[in-house]
């Protein structure tokens, strides 16, 4: 897939697994993690039945940021988790005397992939007067690069109070949230240009005729959606966000616009509520993501319990020293900003 001059190859489907083999896997991994004194963390767009296993096993489902900070104060001194890569690197970043492991190094993320050090190292050296301000979607050594991380949770009003003290922002990867804050803020913004393959694809007439079918259903939409399907939203919000929206809001039927990973938490906080995915692709359309990340499609049970068993290279996450304490530091400015925050 193409977006933007960068093209995507994107992973295989990984063979479904039976019914008795699913059942032997979950025994292994519950045994695995005693004896490794792990616990699995596990992002909101894996599949149902990590999550489950995650949520079992005292473990975690939350997003990237939430993620890495159970991590961080969780007793076990082994980290299992379960999502793509940028997310393994902020836990092992915040955790370094842990052993992170993750199900596959290769599970991407087109953000991340969209951003590489080396170019974006070059996008900030022509523009040094201005604060460098990068997404959680980003690899360790972009994050090296910048002054500060965010989330979409908190985006705002990051750059709300940076924009109060006359700081000009470079930010980055996404195009689609780096417009959603300028817009909310007016904020002195030079944006770098990917998107997320999943949120990019929502269509604006195919959710337009949704709509007129579902005339009473709220539409949350996360912000790394183009602007046209950010307008026709009831509520616009990070993942969290989307969950506590659904479970707030009064309307009986909702209308999803990202990952269709989310229902699984999202039925869980309004369960008596009817989910509707929106749509990505138009009327005989094709798409890739069609609301699913592919890279988070490559955690299953399997190699979760590889990963467990044998860890190694293909599994554990290792960040040159400099780098982390690098990345550690705008991690750490985002960590303070967030817990300042009055509680919403």
């Amino acid at each position: 897939m193409d977006i933007n001059g960068v093209i995507y190859s994107f992973p295989p489907k990984t063979a479904a697994l039976k019914v008795e083999e699913k059942v032997e896997l979950r025994h292994t991994i519950i045994r695995l993690l005693k004896a490794r004194n792990a616990v699995i963390i596990a992002h909101y767009y894996t599949d149902p039945e990590i999550q489950a296993l995650a949520e079992t096993t005292g473990g975690c489902v939350a997003d990237s940021l939430e993620m890495a900070r159970f991590g961080n104060q969780h007793h076990a001194t082994t980290l299992i988790v379960a999502g793509v890569r940028f997310m393994g690197e902020t836990a092992k970043i915040l955790s370094p005397e842990k052993v992170v492991l993750m199900p596959t190094l290769k599970a991407e993320c087109s953000l991340d992939l969209g951003c590489s050090p080396e170019a974006f190292s070059a996008f900030c050296d022509d523009h040094p007067d201005r604060t460098v301000v990068v997404y959680a979607n980003t690899s360790a050594a972009v994050k090296a690069r910048a002054d500060w991380v965010v989330t979409s949770s908190i985006a705002v009003e990051l750059i709300d109070y940076l924009d109060s003290l006359g700081e000009k922002i470079i930010w980055a990867p996404d195009r689609h949230l780096g417009r959603y804050v300028q817009k909310q803020t007016g904020a002195d913004m030079q944006c770098w240009q990917s998107a997320c393959i999943v949120h990019d694809e929502f269509k604006t007439q195919a959710l337009l005729r949704m709509k007129r079918v579902y005339p009473d259903a709220a539409v949350l939409v996360h912000p790394e959606s183009p602007q046209a399907i950010v307008d026709l939203a009831t509520a616009v919000g990070s993942t969290s966000q989307l969950i506590c929206a659904a479970q707030t809001l009064p309307h009986q039927q909702i209308i999803v616009a990202t990952d269709h990973g989310i229902f699984y938490k999202m039925q869980q906080a309004c369960p008596k509520k009817s989910l509707l995915k929106a749509p990505t692709a138009g009327a005989g359309a094709a798409c890739r993501s069609c609301a699913h990340c592919p890279w988070m499609a490559m955690n299953n049970l399997k190699i979760i319990a590889e990963g467990l068993e044998h860890g190694g290279a293909q599994h554990e996450v290792r960040i040159e020293e400099s780098v982390r304490q690098r990345a550690l530091i705008p991690l750490n400015r985002m960590l303070s900003f967030a817990a300042a925050l009055p509680r919403r």
